[in-house]
């Protein structure tokens, strides 16, 4: 009995969409594409129910001659190569001829073409992959697609699209993306009749990044242009400042191809390393050309991935375009001539130089006598102002110890009895017992010695026979992360209003990630509300935030929750995220604190489950022993 059959066209035909249509972004991608390869200068999107629907492709390209219109739609039939060779050299988008065959098997489909040469266009209907009608219409120059139904022949396929506003977010991310690798052409987006997305087509890069990220990230981008041995390398990074918490903000082509790749991350993120703190990603826009012999994009299926001849001299061509580019000094118009000297220099009828500041003769008699007593009088009052300032110092800190000179023995040699000694290396469960018997009482409060603060960095506490050293930031963090996450458990929080508000004009998918956790904000003490398509107000944010509860907090926020967007997201995650963020209204270092609220800060850490670590893992309090110190003295051999 015969166990091998050979199945029918239609068969293979949607089995062969499986690897090309894998959800309406996958079909509008191969759709603008071909109409990119066509030469268009406007392409118009237009879908509804996020692409499932229906999608509709509007081009102002070349055309489809009408003899050519049937064998576009058989399996392997396109006009970018004729044989093997041309492999090797592909300058194309498309090229496998694979796309119109396998939209057409799992969809209904009507395209309407015109070639600039003809006087009447072609309408050609087909319909899961078997020809329903070919005829002469009036159309304009170009090609549109219409594609309706998409999997409605294979409906276990269908059941495995996401939600309408999901599959929309990847058309939008997609066509993102391909406005920045052609700003030569003019895209228009538009879901549910709505605009989301309409570029000039001006040619002008800054403009489209301008347009699809907004004014304060065109404002902080650098042009790149570089020659390097294998690639060309231009476009934009954005100044450090300019990053996020995910790489949704590094965008690159190679050959106007959209692609992913680890290496040119990687040499762009080095790149940075030295700018930007760990895990935060930078923003970069780059368009790489180089020998079509170098590279081949024929390795796979959805074309998302590259595979460079020589990836050592790539990565080290696209390391120094970028690191070149920020090594670049800050743009001297931010440096101004002092304000007197400018002024003097208008009195007098002298011109003064707008642009590069240069060293003249006539430039000492600007300051010759009035700012010589001004500069005078400054000096004398700022050591004035430090010497006050110092003397308050040294009163206020005088409290816990005794005077400066003299107190500085004291700290060796403690007043005070020992009653116990703690031996070298004590087990963490006697220093909690130490703290819990002394510190969170009340009563025994006054059993430790607060001896001042180091560095204006952490606190030098001296209990029996140990020293013990708080770090004031992660001691911080640590009771605001906690405190934080307990008042959201309990819901036990105050909104702080805000005036002005803060506007989010998000991306669609950010959008629809805040909508979707929308709950969980607003439960913990936001007041956001929607404020125009994808664009929202956040008029309140939580009491414990109000410090830090600004537009970036927000982004990083939402950073965070998209990482874990294929992980449930519940309301306890949320909780834990927000908690953690808390921490960035703690105290920093180089930051002076009087006694009281070090004391105040110190019982709310010890009240803690576990007060010695801070939400990242870092310690909060490390101890040393009089018996430590005093072998480093060489007291005790």
């Amino acid at each position: 009995m015969a166990k091998i059959n050979v199945l029918d066209q239609i068969t293979i035909d949607k089995i062969a969409a499986g690897e090309v249509v894998e959800r309406p972004a996958s079909i509008v991608k191969e759709l603008v594409e071909n109409a990119i390869d066509a030469g268009a200068t406007t392409i118009t999107v237009e879908i509804t129910d996020g692409g499932i629907s229906s999608i509709r492709v509007i081009d102002d390209g070349e055309g489809i001659a009408e003899e050519d219109i049937r064998k576009a739609f058989l399996r392997h039939s396109t006009s970018k190569i004729s044989d093997a060779g041309d492999l090797t050299t592909i300058a194309t988008l498309g090229f496998r001829g694979e796309a119109l065959s396998s939209i057409a098997a799992i969809s209904m489909v009507r395209l309407t073409t015109k070639t600039h040469d003809r006087d009447y266009g072609s309408l050609y209907e087909i319909n899961g992959g078997s020809e329903a009608s070919l005829s002469q219409v009036g159309a304009p120059n170009g090609t549109t697609f219409e594609i309706q139904q998409i999997f409605y022949n294979t409906p276990a396929r269908r059941k495995f699209l996401k939600t309408p506003i999901t599959e929309a977010s990847h058309i939008s991310d997609l066509l993102t993306r391909l406005s920045l690798s052609h700003p030569e052409i003019s895209f228009q987006f538009v879901n549910n009749h709505q605009t989301k997305l309409h570029t000039t087509g001006s040619g002008d890069l800054k403009d489209v990044i301008y347009h699809l990220y907004g004014r304060e990230v065109a404002s902080n981008i650098r042009p790149v242009t570089f020659t390097g041995k294998n690639l060309t390398v231009t476009g934009f990074v954005g100044n450090p400042s300019i990053n996020r918490g995910n790489r949704n903000f590094e965008n690159f082509f190679v050959g106007g191809r959209y692609i992913k790749s680890n290496l040119i991350s990687k040499a762009i993120e080095d790149a940075y390393k030295e700018y930007t703190m760990q895990h935060r990603y930078p923003f970069a826009c780059l368009l790489l050309s180089c020998d079509p012999e170098l590279v081949d994009v024929n390795v796979h299926p959805t074309k998302m991935e590259v595979r460079f001849a020589n990836t050592q001299q790539v990565y080290e061509d696209v390391y120094e375009a970028v690191h070149q580019t920020l090594k670049i000094e800050e743009h001297i118009p931010q440096v101004e001539a002092p304000l007197p000297v400018k002024t003097a220099a208008e009195n007098s009828g002298e011109s003064v130089p707008s642009m590069t500041p240069t060293i003249t003769r006539e430039a000492p008699p600007v300051r010759e006598v009035p700012p010589a007593k001004e500069e005078r009088d400054l000096e004398y009052y700022l050591e004035e102002m430090k010497r006050r300032v110092n003397a308050y110092h040294e009163k206020t800190q005088a409290a816990p110890v005794s005077p400066p000179v003299p107190g500085r023995e004291e700290v060796i040699k403690p007043s005070e009895p020992v009653a116990e000694i703690i031996r070298e290396k004590p087990e963490v469960n006697e220093q909690l017992n130490l703290f819990q018997e002394k510190f969170i009482q009340p009563k025994a409060a006054s059993t430790y010695k607060f001896i001042g603060q180091l560095f204006e960095t952490y606190w030098l506490i001296q209990y029996q026979e140990s020293l013990y050293i708080i770090d004031q930031h992660a001691a911080h963090e640590k009771v605001l992360y906690e405190k934080t996450l307990k008042e959201m458990r309990n819901r036990d929080y105050t909104t702080q209003m805000i005036s002005p508000p803060i506007v989010l004009n998000l991306s669609m998918k950010e959008a629809q990630l805040l909508q979707e956790n929308l709950d969980s904000f607003l439960k913990i003490g936001f007041e956001i509300e929607a404020f125009g398509p994808d664009s929202y107000k956040v008029s309140g944010v939580p009491g414990n935030l109000f410090s830090v509860g600004k537009k970036d907090l927000l982004l990083e926020m939402l950073d965070e929750l998209s990482e874990e967007f294929n992980r449930r997201t519940t309301t306890s995650l949320i909780d834990e995220k927000i908690a953690s963020i808390s921490c960035k209204a703690a105290v920093k270092g180089n930051m002076q604190l009087n006694e009281k609220e070090m004391r105040e800060l110190i019982d709310e850490l010890l009240e803690l489950d576990n007060p010695y670590h801070c939400p990242h893992g870092r310690p909060t309090i490390i101890a040393m022993t009089k018996r430590e110190i005093e072998k480093k003295f060489k007291r005790i051999v």
